[in-house]
């Protein structure tokens, strides 16, 4: 364990300075209830050092590894970690227990701040404040030299936005000054709302109206760091946009029980408690060992099938009346009038093939020969759907799609973030063009291994890219695409991300939707012979 191997490490040095100070004078350390000191004593006495030094690794280990200065201490040793330390969970680490009045801020981490403040909490928008009020009453006197009024404890400044290091993009996130107050009675400091749940203030600014940001850098830090409140949190939001609130409302309605607020209400709202920032693990997956209960990125698949799932059986139901009504209008003409029989082997037909889903691209990084990839799909033996999902596009319809499909297939974008949509053990299968294959496997590859489904990333051959007919067949574009993503991101954008579609070989390609395919069989008939008879 880090913590044991630092410690260990500290003492050998303490021993290397003594053996050096033998010659002149010792060193002599003494152990008490408020720590260990060092005094000065005889060369004879060197030995006692030893048994000193080892007596207070055994007093104080136990509440160096409890206690919250522990992080910071071995910090200053140059532990490199960020967040808690392994085996905590996000909600126990260094402001796990803030005392009333309190303002406690972890800024360790290279993702977010994070501060907690406990006691009268209260925004105040026109300032971009949130201020924690401390009463400063004595028995009703002032204490000596104070005069009747505001006196300012404690002043900290946070970004509540996930991409701290980023700097092109925190400044345009609204900050907030972070303000503890001491006060006194004849000072009027009156609520206009009062919460008796916590708060969590973030930003929707940055990068939002990019899925994969709004799910990585937003939604899944707001579940990391709001669960353990069970739904009793009131959200406040920075940089708030209405259709942020339309387009996942179904997703905060299981995060809290209470409607969020614009940070910009020009109401005083007062709450006893609040956590300014959110915290963040990695890349669209949540760290279990930081969370209470081990929570997982399958619990919070878990929240996003109770947010989606009210929403989808009111389409089924929708398209079911429609369906009966066609059904009606259709057995009334003889000629249109289809056998039952046929009818049926249809739909056997459909029930009998493992379903996958396209994910389909318009403009840079689309699959130019799609209609083919169809076929063969179908040939296969897949029931193939092609999904277009744009912005307008409801969560809902496209978690229904890919809830039910067994396979999804994409080329890298920001839209193969609905592989959280999918069941674990589902397959995904992503199309890399060249020059994403670092970002295809860090953003979507990993992660959609942590969340338990199949992954195969196809990395297309340079024949496969639109590139292969702009560029000479020896350029690096081509030949070294890590040469070129080397000269910085604007190169990657311009030429990779926006400058490449993709014809794929299907022949090539075939041989993942075979390996696919079976994949989905071997798991349908497993099902199959687990069923009671």
């Amino acid at each position: 364990m880090v913590h044991y191997h630092r410690y260990h490490n500290l003492g050998r040095k303490v021993e290397k300075r003594l053996e050096e100070d033998e010659e002149s004078q010792a060193l002599h350390m003494e152990c008490g209830n408020s720590g260990c000191y060092f005094k000065r004593t005889r060369p004879k006495l060197i030995s006692l050092v030893f048994l000193s030094l080892l007596s207070c690794t055994f007093i104080l280990a136990p509440h160096l590894f409890i206690s919250g200065l522990t992080f910071s201490f071995f910090y200053s040793f140059g532990v490199e970690k960020e967040g808690p330390a392994a085996g905590m969970d996000a909600n126990t680490s260094l402001c796990s227990s803030v005392s009333n009045g309190t303002i406690c801020c972890e800024r360790s981490s290279i993702r977010s701040d994070v501060c907690v403040m406990k006691g009268d909490v209260r925004t105040h928008s026109a300032s971009s404040s949130v201020l924690l009020y401390i009463s400063g009453d004595t028995n009703g006197f002032l204490e000596y030299g104070e005069e009747e009024g505001d006196e300012e404890l404690q002043h900290e400044k946070l970004k509540p936005y996930t991409r701290k290091w980023e700097k092109s993009v925190m400044d345009g996130i609204q900050e907030l000054d972070l303000i503890a107050k001491k006060v006194y009675s004849g000072i009027d400091h009156d609520c206009d709302v009062w919460h008796d749940v916590p708060a969590v203030f973030f930003s929707t600014g940055g990068y939002t109206g990019n899925l994969y940001h709004e799910f990585n850098d937003g939604i899944l830090p707001l579940y990391i760091t709001s669960q353990h409140f069970n739904k009793k949190v009131v959200f406040v939001i920075l940089d708030y946009h209405s259709w942020w609130i339309l387009k996942y409302g179904d997703v905060l309605s299981q995060l809290s029980d209470y409607p969020a607020i614009d940070f910009g209400d020009k109401r005083t709202h007062c709450f006893p408690q609040a956590i300014v920032g959110l915290r963040i693990h990695d890349e669209l997956t949540i760290d279990s060992l930081l969370m209470e209960e081990n929570k997982s990125i399958v619990d919070f698949r878990d929240v996003l099938d109770r947010a989606y799932w009210p929403r989808i059986r009111g389409l089924i139901q929708d398209e079911e009346r429609e369906a009966q009504e066609l059904k009606q209008k259709v057995s009334l003409s003889p000629i249109s009038r289809i056998s039952p029989k046929v009818e049926t082997e249809v739909q056997e037909d459909q029930l009998e093939k493992p379903k996958l889903v396209i994910v389909s691209r318009n403009g840079s990084r689309a699959i130019t020969n799609e209609n083919l990839l169809v076929k063969i799909a179908e040939e296969i033996g897949f029931q193939v759907e092609v999904l277009r999902p744009d912005r307008s596009t409801e969560l809902a319809k496209i978690y229904r799609a890919l809830n039910s499909s067994d396979v999804m297939v994409g080329v890298h974008g920001a839209a193969m973030t609905h592989f959280l949509f999918m069941r674990p053990g589902s397959v995904f299968i992503q199309v890399i063009p060249l020059g994403t294959e670092w970002a295809a496997e860090t953003y979507y590859g990993e992660p959609a291994r942590k969340l338990g489904l199949k992954y195969i990333g196809y990395e297309i051959a340079p024949k496969e890219s639109s590139l292969y007919e702009k560029y000479d067949k020896n350029d690096p574009i081509l030949r070294d695409p890590k040469s070129v993503n080397d000269k910085g991101w604007q190169y990657t954008k311009s030429i990779y991300l926006e400058g490449q579609n993709v014809r794929l070989d299907l022949r090539r390609f075939g041989k993942r939707l075979a390996r696919a395919y079976d994949h989905c069989i071997s798991k349908m008939n497993s099902h199959v012979q687990l069923r009671p008879q």
